[in-house]
């Protein structure tokens, strides 16, 4: 995939933001470039960017969150480093949003930066299995929410189908009639496919957008003291 200097993932709960972003940072680390994750999830303290910070500077990669991150005094707060993104032109940024408009409230003090920044995707995330992104209404009402409250204009759409552990390429070829017409219906490309890591090569030959993913499990991970990688 050809990232853009500032990438935003934003989407409704569970649609696999965080996933997704993590394997994005983590695939521009290791490519050689300066990247830096923001996490912006002001929404959801339970599964956020900062839970694989370990992880993502050790792959060189660098974490911008929120001090109350995974504290007991968690609290709806913007890390400050959110600003970096227009100090530091030099490099590429990866931003989390959290669910809904309530989430993408994050980016309206930063609204006008942002529309002014000439590398800039917004991608809205979704995950047909998932009861509130099952349909294209649904989609819509997302993209609209998000939309309004952040004042910024999403670019393309991720596709994130997948049945966790279980998802196999029949899974993914069901959700296709459903991402087409939602792609149409928001007027955005579909710039990734998320795949399970295990079905790439499979599914690249159908999809030039595939993008292989692998899957976290941070609570078995907090159990175990590693990173469960699954391949999603």
């Amino acid at each position: 995939m050809d990232f853009k200097r500032v990438t935003i993932f934003a989407g409704h709960y569970g649609s696999g933001k965080t996933t997704v972003a993590v394997n994005c940072a983590l695939s521009l680390a290791k490519s050689g470039a300066g990247v830096s994750v923001c996490d912006a999830d002001i929404v959801n303290p339970y599964f956020r960017v900062h839970d694989f910070k370990a992880l993502l500077e050790d792959n060189g990669a660098e974490v911008i969150s929120s001090v109350f991150a995974n504290t007991n005094l968690d609290v709806p707060a913007v890390p400050a480093g959110l600003s970096a993104v227009f100090d530091r032109p030099d490099r590429r940024f990866i931003i989390d949003l959290g669910g809904d408009e309530r989430g993408a409230l994050a980016l309206g003090r930063h609204r006008d930066r942002l529309n002014g920044e000439k590398s800039l995707d917004m991608l809205l995330v979704f995950n047909t299995y998932r009861p509130l992104s099952s349909d294209v209404a649904g989609l819509l009402e997302i993209k609209n929410e998000i939309e309004a409250a952040s004042g910024v204009r999403f670019t393309g759409i991720v596709n994130n189908a997948n049945l966790g552990r279980e998802t196999q390429t029949r899974d993914l070829e069901a959700t296709f009639p459903t991402v087409k017409a939602a792609s149409e219906a928001l007027g955005l490309p579909v710039i990734m496919t998320a795949v399970k890591r295990a079905l790439y090569e499979e599914c690249a030959v159908k999809l030039p957008e595939a993008f292989p993913m692998d899957v976290f499990f941070p609570w078995e991970d907090a159990i175990l003291g590693t990173y469960n990688r699954q391949g999603m």
